[in-house]
């Protein structure tokens, strides 16, 4: 197995959890935090994410339904890499309702546990670093980092942590069949929604008219999700469907800047875990100041800027990317 990892720098290969971080660089931090140790100390682990919380991106739960025996795959090799002592798959429960007899018959007795995400652990529950405290029986949320996981994960030990579509993409690599394509939600208002494999290179815009989608109407999109992805408008597609590879698109006579703004805020003032007062006091205030007759337009972008610079993890920082990318891309734009 030593030279999967060369396989997969050959490959070029990017993680498809939506950071963008290079495979390769992050199996070998792992493996790399193994040397350091004792002989007799040398325990890791292998999650793989499939907790897919995030409104309008489905694509895991797809892959797993379709080429399950891939993904089982693509872990047994990062096991095998690593000699882990075990693997998670950390499952998002509307999937295991569905997949967890499949999915048990492809494990038999590799060293892989399903471990189902907790029912009530909502968004958070799929960051990386909330996903160990939820394995080790711990309260769910975002832990400090540094330390990464890759060197002190599950347990303190080495742990490596990735997403669905990339422990199929390794299998393919090891395979000699990985051609470059990734896989792509389509929702909102579009005549064919769902999950499409395309090449990895395709602008928006090419994504939108190879799979039938591109609108007849007045529209605007949102690229790496329904809540914490960036807004753009029909000016501006020739650009990558990045991060978690979903594209939303919105008629703009079906919904109004008041209307989808508050579907967000909602959402973040619901999900937020109560860690941090920059997150949890302020996505409230947000949504306080939003909502009163006369928006104190000031006021509510200084709170937008303090969502990103102090929240202790990527939830209250990602409130801010829709709301500031619609207000420029596509409301002043309109106006």
């Amino acid at each position: 197995m030593s030279d999967i990892l060369s396989k997969i720098k050959k490959a070029n290969l990017v993680g498809r959890g939506g950071a963008g971080f290079f495979v390769a660089e992050k199996w070998l931090s792992v493996a790399k935090a193994l040397e350091s140790k004792s002989a007799d100390n040398k325990k890791c682990f292998v999650v793989c994410n499939a907790a897919e919380g995030e409104p309008g991106v489905m694509k895991d739960g797809c892959i797993l339904e379709h080429y399950a025996a891939r993904v089982i795959d693509g872990i047994k090799i990062a096991i095998d890499f690593l000699s882990a002592e075990r693997a998670f798959l950390y499952l998002n429960y509307a999937y295991h309702k569905k997949l967890n007899k499949k999915l048990a018959s492809l494990i038999k007795d590799a060293k892989i546990e399903i471990f189902v995400k907790p029912i009530n652990s909502g968004y958070i529950g799929g960051e990386e670093s909330a996903i160990l405290n939820a394995i080790e029986g711990k309260r769910i949320e975002p832990r400090l980092r540094p330390p990464f996981p890759t060197t002190s994960g599950l347990w303190g030990r080495p742990t490596l942590i990735n997403n669905v579509e990339t422990f199929y993409n390794v299998s393919l690599v090891a395979a000699g069949q990985f051609k470059n394509t990734r896989f792509y939600t389509i929702s909102g208002d579009c005549p064919f929604e769902g999950v499409f494999e395309l090449p990895d290179n395709l602008t928006v815009e090419k994504i939108l008219k190879q799979t039938d989608n591109f609108p007849k109407f007045p529209f605007f999109i949102q690229v790496g999700g329904n809540v914490s992805g960036e807004v753009f408008n029909a000016k501006q597609l020739k650009r990558p469907a990045s991060g978690a590879g979903a594209i939303t698109v919105y008629s703009r006579a079906k919904n109004d800047f008041k209307k989808v703004v508050k579907n967000w805020l909602n959402f973040y003032v619901n999900e937020s875990c109560g860690q941090c007062a920059p997150c949890r006091e302020g996505i409230y205030r947000l949504r306080d100041v939003f909502m009163k007759e006369k928006i104190d337009w000031r006021l509510f972008n200084d709170l937008l800027d303090n969502l990103s610079d102090a929240s202790f993890c990527a939830l209250g920082a990602a409130a801010a990317v829709p709301i500031k990318s619609l207000i420029k891309n596509v409301y002043h734009e309109k106006n």
